[in-house]
């Protein structure tokens, strides 16, 4: 799961979908990162917290990290949250981009149509909940692919 500072939307996709994996009883590794570097280290946004936790899901033990060419390497799929993510991710991946395994994930829950979510980042908290809405909605069809 992949946004721009790994504070509000991938750590959010990452936590709806580690809950939902374990759920499933599915052997999935799941984790989140930014394309740029300027939150690393940090804990997600405190409205990505609450409005987490408000789902029964704690994601306060996270920590950003920046996205690294080598996770074409660790990963079978990666999940872009917008198409400038996806563009980032190329530029930072270089030779090691496999188109094939990149994706918008909204696409999972609206095929083809290569939506974005929305960037929350400093807008009102009912934007975290719309958010949370729509990543919850795509980790959904991600799972039932699956099983």
């Amino acid at each position: 799961m992949v946004c721009l500072g790994n504070i509000c939307r991938s750590p959010l996709a990452e936590g709806i979908l580690e809950k939902k994996i374990q759920e499933a009883g599915l052997d999935w590794i799941v984790d989140s990162a930014g394309t740029n570097g300027y939150h690393v280290g940090e804990s997600p946004h405190k409205l990505s917290q609450k409005v987490a936790l408000e789902h029964g899901i704690d994601i306060s033990h996270q920590v950003t990290r920046k996205f690294v060419k080598e996770d074409f390497d660790r990963f079978d799929k990666i999940y872009s949250m917008a198409e400038d993510v996806t563009d980032e991710i190329k530029m930072i991946s270089g030779q090691k981009y496999n188109a094939a395994k990149v994706d918008l994930l909204l696409n999972e829950s609206y095929p083809g149509q290569n939506r974005d979510v929305p960037d929350p980042w400093s807008r009102p908290e009912s934007v975290y909940h719309e958010v949370y809405k729509l990543i919850d909605e795509a980790c959904d069809a991600i799972i039932a692919k699956a099983v």
